[in-house]
């Protein structure tokens, strides 16, 4: 074939250039303003109906419609009822972005409420900035969603603590409680949660970390790598991973007579977690999580929980509560802006002080991670008999 002219390639050139620049219209005409506040206060869900992670979700969705039926029985928001719009995400990091995208171009909603994995709330994140419409995770910790360094991201939010916290509770718990200065590490690479969690661990545990082992989502056998573990000399295993996996490796662990303390991260909240490692391996592990029923933060939290058993004839997890809180962030955001747009209540979430929600107190820094305390929780026979508040320092 022979070469095209300078000029030739220059056009084509040109062309493609102004193609491109008509598929991608410039910042000023993305949705500055947000999307109005109509007759109705429009909260899209975009959470986890199906997939891997739906038992997270389910809670999510229970929580979230308590509170705003709650809102809804008071007078909703700023007078208006709140219309929710829900969209499942199917677990999937490229679903989350589409439903983030058709609930804030299509939907109209005012903010969205999802979701519970950090990289499926990272991958919303685009949508959130083009449409100008924030977003309240109810429990994705990774410290790099809300910023990156200083360059904060001006329309995401969440329900509980970042990873960077997470991973300090941990190191303490591990070194301060248990008393433990060499541990084992086991987690899933494939997850930005478990690996951004494993990092804030590692640099604050100043103990010795004698063996690190990794796996994938959707792994089942972990058998191989456990036996390699069991002859290590350690105190305390620590699991990093969403509960279908963590549940199956903690059984497999304890099957291979791993008896020491497992500790892991929110995740194993769910009693999903549980079910899968079964009740006789879920005994001497513990977790951090963001809110237990056996320490109420305040009569918010008393009130959630006896609503919550009359409802559904057991007591809330973390998934539950953190996304009644998200719900009613928004509320108190735009409550306090009188917000007009999707882009007031963002303003006012960014402001939040003193939040008096039912997982505890929460203030707002500003990197848009909400300042609270954790919980470290213990299971024995899969039934939490333990909490220790850990406030942040």
């Amino acid at each position: 074939m022979k070469k095209m002219s300078k000029v030739l390639v220059g056009v084509i050139t040109a062309a493609a250039v102004m193609t491109l620049a008509s598929c991608a219209p410039p910042e000023a005409a993305r949705s500055a303003n947000g999307n109005a506040i109509g007759k109705t206060f429009k909260i899209g869900y975009d959470i986890e109906m199906t997939g891997a992670l739906a038992a997270y979700g389910k809670g999510s969705e229970r929580g979230a419609d308590m509170a705003v039926a709650e809102l809804n029985a008071s007078g909703g928001i700023n007078g208006k009822k709140i219309e929710v719009s829900k969209k499942d995400n199917k677990s999937d990091n490229a679903e989350s972005a589409t439903v983030a995208a058709n609930l804030m171009s299509n939907d109209k909603v005012n903010a969205v409420i999802g979701t519970n994995a950090s990289s499926q709330t990272k991958a919303m994140i685009p949508n959130a900035t083009k449409f100008a419409v924030p977003i309240v995770a109810p429990t994705s910790t990774n410290d790099e969603l809300t910023h990156k360094g200083n360059q904060v991201e001006k329309y995401v939010f969440r329900a509980i603590f970042p990873d960077s916290f997470q991973g300090k509770v941990i190191s303490d718990f591990v070194t301060n409680s248990l008393k433990d200065d060499a541990v084992a590490v086991y987690y899933d690479n494939s997850s930005d949660y478990a690996k951004g969690l494993f990092q804030n661990f590692k640099d604050k545990y100043k103990g010795k970390i004698v063996e690190v082992a990794t796996y994938q989502a959707g792994e089942k056998d972990f058998q191989a790598q456990l036996s390699k573990l069991s002859n290590e000399k350690f105190g305390t295993l620590i699991v990093l991973g969403y509960y279908q996996e963590a549940g199956i490796l903690v059984k497999q662990a304890r099957d291979l007579g791993m008896s020491m303390p497992i500790v892991g991260g929110d995740v194993l909240a769910d009693p999903t977690f549980t079910a899968l490692a079964g009740e006789k391996a879920a005994t001497n592990v513990y977790f951090v999580s963001g809110f237990s029923s056996l320490k109420p933060a305040n009569n918010k939290t008393e009130a959630f929980i006896k609503k919550y058993k009359e409802k559904y004839g057991t007591v809330p997890s973390t998934y539950e509560a953190c996304a009644y809180d998200a719900v009613m962030m928004v509320k108190a955001a735009a409550t306090a802006e009188n917000a007009k747009t999707s882009v007031d209540i963002a303003k006012g979430l960014a402001k939040l002080q003193d939040f008096k929600g039912v997982t505890g107190t929460i203030t707002i820094n500003k990197f848009h991670d909400p300042v609270k305390s954790a919980y470290l929780v213990k299971l024995e026979k899969g039934k939490e008999v333990s909490a220790e508040v850990v406030n942040p320092q």
